[in-house]
């Protein structure tokens, strides 16, 4: 397996969990928040959005460091000069088309003057 497809494999995982806990969050303070009823679990409402905010915003910068490493560790299996569409579009280099032997231009006659 290679780098790159570690790093895809990775990527995919973070996104599926930061996807999992923006769903969570409820944009007016609800969420999961509101559905503790006390101080018991994680210590309380405030810490709980407190968890949400910190996993959002390291899930999130792990995405980032994730794709960039991913960028630098891509070795495509076709670089500029292997490119098979810049092959296929290349026409081939004709000479330029001399005139054709025999036939001379007619000579340009000038405007009569008034």
């Amino acid at each position: 397996m290679s780098t790159f497809s570690i790093f895809l494999v990775l990527i995919t995982i973070v996104c599926f969990l930061l996807i999992i806990v923006i769903m969570v969050q409820n944009p007016k303070g609800g969420g999961l928040s509101s559905t503790i009823s006390g101080t018991q679990m994680l210590g309380g409402v405030q810490k709980t959005t407190d968890f949400l905010d910190k996993s959002t915003w390291t899930l999130a910068t792990v995405l980032i460091v994730l794709i960039l490493l991913s960028s630098l560790s891509f070795s495509g299996s076709l670089s500029d000069t292997d490119s098979k569409i810049i092959d296929k579009t290349e026409a081939p280099v004709n000479a330029p088309a001399a005139p054709a032997q025999g036939t001379t231009p007619a000579p340009a006659t000038p405007a009569p003057a008034k």
